[in-house]
């Protein structure tokens, strides 16, 4: 799939658990854990907004598209 999600990267780099992204942005768990691991086939604009405001971050630091190989 060309969109990479970055998720993790963001997680490391602010030292947060994944539990504790879900809580903050009002989202499961699990619903997270298909978004980090690319398999959402979409993303609400209200969830990657929630998820930048929590992280302190850009949308493009959470999602990239690379070329298939």
């Amino acid at each position: 799939m060309p969109i990479i999600v970055d998720i993790d990267v963001m997680l490391a780099k602010r030292k947060m658990p994944v539990g504790a992204l879900a809580d903050r942005v009002g989202i499961t768990p699990a619903n997270l854990a298909v978004l980090k691991n690319g398999r959402a086939k979409a993303v609400r604009f209200t969830t990657l907004e929630a998820l930048c405001e929590v992280l302190e971050c850009q949308p493009g630091d959470l999602l990239r598209w690379e070329p298939d190989a």
